[in-house]
């Protein structure tokens, strides 16, 4: 939770900073057809959702590829489901990229989350946001008409609120590289991963005017919502029925791991399957490849509907606010096949790689 909280006040800061239009400039001076768009698009999104976590991204990135899709043309609902399967997928390769990683590095322990992490997903992942690209370059390159209005960009003038802000995207980006290099060479400090998103929220809560602001707009229905998930699925466990139901000790294998992952995230939520699936990872020494699988597969299952990850949810209701909506049929006739083809991928490499 204070991980969430800290990367919620580090993404309210980036929203309100203007670094949005800063990043939307870049991009449109590169992008000279929608090709590239869409290419740089998903290259941004899941750099980013790697790092700051995907809900993060999915609140500030809603206005800026809205605004995107309205310069070049682009169907707005096209470039949403890009956004959400491309923050789902880039958030697959690192234990912060999202809640479910953060729970299963948590609990598998490895010397360097980060590390084995990327030595197993980056590969899979990459291949994968080709295949995002593959599904989504058809539906973009339908003639769109413009959105109902160009979605309202901060561009914030606080020079000391731009200052606070790089200063704590420093500080993430430099804690995370201490405990990458602490962990492998020893000698340094390995800080947790919610220590480090508490100390990058730590410059905008002390030094930025507009503070008080920044904690009123961060998304507390989310926090709250996964706090009541994790004590409903500790309440769960503990009554016995989730030991009971699911068969745990046919669980020894990647595409099991992969499927039973992706399944049962569509009823619970992929967050909360993890919740309820942390004592059985203690308890039964689920091998590396286990363990990656089960990040893949929960983290994917947000590919296939809407409810299968809580960033897939910010994006819709961030989009309604806009008069842009997103149906689950929508969703499902891309989702779906992207799913299956994913799936084969990540089962495929960690199987035999």
């Amino acid at each position: 939770m204070f991980f969430l909280f800290g990367m919620f006040v580090v993404g309210e800061a980036i929203a309100a900073s203007g670094l949005l239009v800063w990043i939307a400039d870049q991009i449109c001076r590169v992008a000279h057809t929608r090709d590239h768009l869409l290419l740089i698009l998903i290259g941004v999104i899941a750099v980013s959702s790697a790092v700051f976590m995907n809900d993060t991204v999915a609140i500030i990135g809603t206005p800026l590829v809205l605004s995107l899709a309205f310069r070049y043309r682009i169907p707005p609902s096209a470039i949403l489901l890009t956004l959400c399967f491309a923050l789902t997928t880039g958030s697959v390769t690192s234990p912060i990229g999202n809640p479910q990683n953060l729970l299963i590095a948590m609990y598998w322990d490895p010397i360097d989350p980060f590390i084995a992490f990327a030595s197993g997903l980056f590969i899979p992942t990459l291949i994968s946001l080709g295949l995002v690209f593959l599904f989504m370059r058809g539906r973009c390159h339908r003639e769109g008409a413009h959105a109902p209005y160009t979605p309202d960009i901060p561009s914030c003038p606080d020079i000391r609120l731009h200052l606070v802000t790089g200063l704590s995207l420093l500080m993430l980006l430099l804690l995370i590289g201490i405990r990458i290099i602490g962990a492998n060479f020893g000698g340094l400090a390995q800080f947790p991963l919610g220590i480090i998103a508490l100390l990058s929220a730590v410059p905008i809560l002390i030094g930025a005017r507009q503070r008080v602001d920044l904690l009123c707009s961060v998304d507390w229905k989310t926090l709250i919502f996964f706090a009541s998930m994790f004590i409903l699925m500790q309440s769960v466990y503990d009554s016995g029925w989730f030991q009971e139901s699911v068969p745990f000790s046919t669980l020894t294998t990647v595409p099991m791991i992969l499927t039973l992952s992706i399944v049962l995230s569509q009823f619970i939520s992929n967050v909360p399957f993890v919740a309820l699936f942390q004592p059985v990872i203690a308890s039964s020494e689920l091998s590396a490849s286990g363990m990656l699988a089960l990040a893949a597969g929960s983290t994917i299952a947000g590919n296939l509907t809407i409810l299968g990850a809580a960033s897939n949810v910010i994006v819709v209701q961030q989009a309604e606010k806009y008069g842009i909506p997103i149906s689950f049929r929508d969703f499902c006739i891309i989702g779906l096949p992207l799913t299956i083809v994913q799936g084969g991928v990540y089962a495929l490499f960690l199987m035999f790689f």
